[in-house]
């Protein structure tokens, strides 16, 4: 007998988010799931899904957790494109929203698990009003919460927009469109767990404010969540903490304590490592008989050795294994016009850290096209960032960007991103590739140094230079502390990453690691005001030393761009049947020719290496586009030679008649002593005939122009003689 199935255990929850209804739905989906959830904010839904392995993963000395957010093309009624006709890679959109809910959640696993926990965040349908990402990141601290996996949470997460300075909580598409600034802010019930801006420029007081106002926003989801986990949540397993034995790390530490503290203070990090290689050598041959099959614990114990040292130094101490003050820099240096052939180039160097940024501007129609779920189908600045292992001396093969690469290249894009011009200012498409040549600490806002020194070095006119510098942090119960420009050691054994970009007036871009549960708001004010000082000084002392601004010209190997704009309904005209036309103009002019319609008007984007001849382009296109008038000069293509004249073709389909009188400023014989077939001459239209013939002169543009004085011997009186009809020439030679 067939039975209907029941879900005893589904369970709706309910609240409001800015404005907008956010519901919760449990126990009928993913049974088999250690959690999950159905969240819905407006029409975004997001189905999330938690895993763990019911045992730890041998051999890795870290928490090993996954959290992917995948795009569904469904969500908003899209085939995908491509062969396969189904999702492939994730989008780097995919992977940075990834990034971001991983880096609030992390920390609140305790760090001795080595059970695989994975998160998987699908969105199922999309309402643009309401961000999937932010979606996703409440669906994961509900699945985790209600969960049997041990986790320290929950969080909640929103963005904040700012428009004519008022903070907007999840701002609608419309408002994210004029919001000056587009900050994440993630929460516990105590602290600012993560912190992701891009900002036009703002200053620290308004940033400050904004990240307040979502920690705000925020208190009330976490009770929202808390109240769910009260209901529904699992008791949490039991795991094998895979940590060190206490009393082995204190032997150990013991043991080789005075030989790290030698090895570790320079500023050197090549030195360091090689003083450090003795002493991993003398601790194992004295600890591997006893404690058997440890060895990569005993590794772990040397690594907590070292960043006991480190720690005890910076909070009692104050001292930096560089021997800096905790707000120095590392020595500086910048460079451009590194590279010889390209568009532009800029080395950064601080310290041991070293990027090297490559420009390439293109045409309009370079820009990257995008097919994702949200509203943002282009853009035309693009910044890639790589991390070869050289840079570290590590040898590895290169296996392409992962997804720590594509996150240090889309932070310094979100960072440069509001002083590139508009395109109707820079009609260009901006490539830029970080290359990291040597790490030790902070590559991603050395990239963003080198990649200003590559613009302005392109001659691209951006609206300010933009530099960026890190802060990190040491904490200890109610004690910390921060420090400026962490290189590699300080990042390890530190709390924190916080990265801050911008120009003099204000701050582009920001992104917070943590190893920590959060941050108070007094450590967000002092990193905030010590991140801005560090960057005025970078801009200041070195990087506007080495260019003070954009240079004037461009590199004579990027290509000439110019632009205009036409009349809409003038767009088929110039691209011509089967684009006949447009190619006819490219061909001739050895140009690259993009048309976008915007409106009642078409922008039209030319592009070759000869000025002159995307001039001639832009004439031909605006003599298609705007029908000849007497008075107008075109540049024009000779196409028949005729005893009496020349015709001369000034765009495709227009063509007139250049008299044999109207030829030069002296008498003419022959037409061939002037012109031939092939030439490209400047003519003045003199005359529209009523059957819309054109009478060109080039005479008349020598006298106008080149201020040419007329031969007394040149008939000014001959005139063109009037074109009559076949039938009559015809019956007169009868």
């Amino acid at each position: 007998m067939n039975r209907l199935m029941t879900f005893d255990k589904y369970r709706v929850f309910e609240t409001e988010f800015a404005g907008r209804p956010l519901k919760v739905e449990t126990g009928k989906m993913t049974q088999l799931a250690n959690g999950a959830c159905l969240v819905h904010y407006g029409d975004t839904t997001v189905h999330v899904a938690v895993t763990a392995s019911p045992k730890p993963r041998e051999g890795v000395d870290f928490f090993p957790l996954s959290v992917d957010y995948e795009e569904k093309m469904y969500a908003v009624g899209k085939i995908p494109g491509a062969y396969l006709k189904r999702e492939g890679r994730p989008s780097e959109k995919a992977i940075l929203t990834s990034r971001v809910i991983d880096r609030p959640i992390r920390p609140l696993f305790d760090k001795s698990m080595r059970n695989d926990v994975s998160i998987v965040c699908t969105v199922m349908s999309v309402d643009l009003d309401c961000s999937p990402e932010i979606t996703a990141m409440i669906g994961a601290s509900i699945a985790i919460s209600i969960s049997d996996v041990p986790w320290n949470g929950p969080i909640s997460g929103c963005s904040v927009g700012m428009i004519d300075g008022e903070y907007i909580i999840n701002p609608t598409e419309a408002q994210r469109a004029v919001s000056k600034m587009a900050t994440t802010v993630a929460s516990t019930s105590t602290r600012i767990a993560m912190i992701e801006a891009g900002a036009d420029c703002v200053t620290d007081d308004e940033m400050y404010n904004a990240i307040m106002a979502g920690h705000e926003a925020n208190q009330k989801i976490i009770k929202f969540i808390e109240g769910i986990k009260a209901e529904i949540g699992k008791p949490k397993f039991e795991f094998a903490s895979l940590e060190p034995d206490h009393d082995m790390f204190e032997a150990i530490k013991a043991f080789a304590e005075e030989d790290v503290k030698v090895a570790l203070d320079t500023d050197d990090k090549t030195v360091r490592d090689e003083r450090l290689k003795p002493i991993y050598e003398a601790v194992h041959a004295k600890f591997d008989e006893i404690y058997p099959d440890s060895e990569a614990l005993i590794d772990e114990c040397l690594y907590k050795t070292q960043k006991f040292i480190v720690r005890r130094w910076l909070l009692d101490e104050q001292k930096r294994v560089d021997g800096r003050g905790m707000d120095d820099i590392r020595p500086l240096a910048a460079e451009v016009s590194v590279l010889p052939r390209v568009h532009g180039s800029g080395l950064f160097t601080r310290g041991q850290t070293q990027v090297l940024t490559i420009a390439t501007l293109g045409p309009v129609s370079d820009k990257q096209l995008l097919d994702g779920i949200d509203g943002e189908t282009e853009k035309r600045y693009i910044h890639h960032y790589n991390f070869p292992s050289y840079s570290v001396g590590e040898t590895k093969p290169s296996r392409g960007p992962g997804r720590r690469e594509i996150g240090h290249g889309a932070l310094a894009e979100r960072a440069l991103v509001p002083v590139i011009p508009p395109v109707e200012e820079f009609p260009y498409a901006l490539r830029l590739v970080s290359e990291v040549l040597s790490s030790n600490g902070s590559t991603s806002q050395g990239s963003i140094c080198g990649s200003t020194l590559a613009l302005m070095d392109a001659g691209v006119p951006i609206k300010a230079p933009v530099a960026g510098i890190s802060c990190g942090l040491i904490t200890e119960g109610e004690r910390w502390m921060t420090m400026v420009d962490i290189q590699g050691l300080e990042d390890f054994f530190g709390d924190m990453d916080f990265k801050v970009a911008g120009t003099k007036d204000g701050i582009t871009a920001i992104q917070m690691d943590l190893k920590i549960s959060g941050l108070t708001p007094e450590m967000i004010k002092e990193a905030l005001a010590k991140t801005h000082k560090a960057r005025n000084y970078i801009l200041d002392e070195v990087m506007l030393k080495a260019i003070a601004e954009p240079r004037k010209e461009l590199s004579p190997y990027a290509p000439k761009m110019y632009t205009t704009t036409i009349p809409a309904e003038k767009i088929s005209e110039v691209i011509g049947k089967s684009g006949k036309v447009i190619k006819e103009i490219q061909a001739e002019c050895e140009v690259k020719v993009d048309i976008e319609e915007d409106g009642d008007y078409g922008k039209v984007f030319v592009s070759g290496i000869d000025a002159d001849k995307c001039n001639r382009a832009i004439e031909i296109i605006k003599t298609i586009a705007i029908d000849p008038e007497p008075g107008a000069m075109y540049l024009g293509k000779v196409t028949r030679l005729m005893d009496f004249g020349a015709f001369v073709e000034i765009a495709p389909g227009k063509e007139g008649l250049v008299h044999i009188s109207q030829l030069d400023v002296k008498r003419v014989d022959k037409v061939t002593d002037v012109v031939n077939v092939g030439d490209v001459i400047r003519v003045k239209v003199m005359e529209i005939d009523e059957k819309g013939r054109l009478n060109l002169s080039r005479r008349q543009v020598l006298i106008d122009v080149d201020g040419l004085t007329p031969e007394n011997d040149v008939d000014t009186e001959r005139k063109p003689r009037p074109r009559r009809p076949f039938n009559e020439r015809r019956n007169n030679r009868r």
